[in-house]
């Protein structure tokens, strides 16, 4: 298993919650598309990690695994899911449904004040050599880009519908945004974006905020090959 850095928790009533949560933002943040093998999860190394024992460590791997994210194969462990390129470009077309009508729905119900505040987390990286300069600061910024739209929407339904395909789809744009022009593209793709939310331009928002997932399931179709 990968060396991790993980702080320990402090002991409270809620410590079930606790782990869950740490061991979802964990692999969460992990290239699980990285390497030929999936991701297993070492319920001792973890829980020794993060100061617990290894009951609300299985509690909390049951919870994910009920989620879709982990797998518990027999005589084996738990491993973290990976998805095939087939699922993944189902995951993104949907993914491109849900995120282009939070897009249409934020022109409509989002504050000005909420629609500035897309623009300026972006403003550090509106220059595609910046962004390339900065690749895994940028990268981040990307993924929180796209779950800001989903939030600007304000639509409970999309957002929960969302929250179990954004794990894959944070972890297969973490592991393209590198590949060939995607950073250049991203950028050009985002300022597009948030100037016609600023300008409440309801369809043309919606189908920018498509037309830019459907251009990853094109990349993703043609070019990753290690999801075969």
């Amino acid at each position: 298993m990968k060396s991790l850095n993980i702080t320990p928790l402090e002991p409270t009533t809620a410590l079930k919650t606790q782990v869950y949560k740490a061991l979802k933002e964990l692999i969460g943040h992990i290239d699980i598309y990285s390497g030929d093998e999936p991701l297993r999860l070492d319920e001792r190394a973890l829980g020794e990690q993060l100061g617990v024992s290894r009951t609300p460590i299985r509690e909390a791997i049951s919870r994910l695994e009920q989620e879709g994210l982990v797998e518990n194969i027999a005589r084996r462990g738990a491993f973290v899911v990976r998805k095939t390129k087939s699922e993944i470009l189902e995951i993104i077309a949907v993914w491109a449904a849900l995120e282009s009508m939070a897009a249409r729905l934020a022109t409509l119900h989002a504050t000005d004040d909420e629609i500035a505040s897309l623009r300026s987390n972006f403003t550090s990286f509106d220059d595609s050599e910046e962004a390339q300069a900065h690749i895994d600061e940028y990268s981040e910024t990307n993924i929180h880009f796209h779950q800001t739209i989903i939030e600007l929407g304000k639509s409970p339904l999309i957002s929960k519908m969302s929250n179990p395909l954004f794990f894959h789809m944070r972890a297969i744009r973490a592991s393209t945004i590198k590949d060939k022009d995607r950073v250049s593209r991203s950028v050009s793709d985002h300022i597009r974006i948030i100037e016609a939310i600023e300008s409440r331009n309801a369809n043309l928002a919606e189908q920018l905020v498509r037309d830019h997932a459907l251009q990853l399931a094109e990349h993703v179709d043609q070019f990753v090959n290690y999801l075969d």
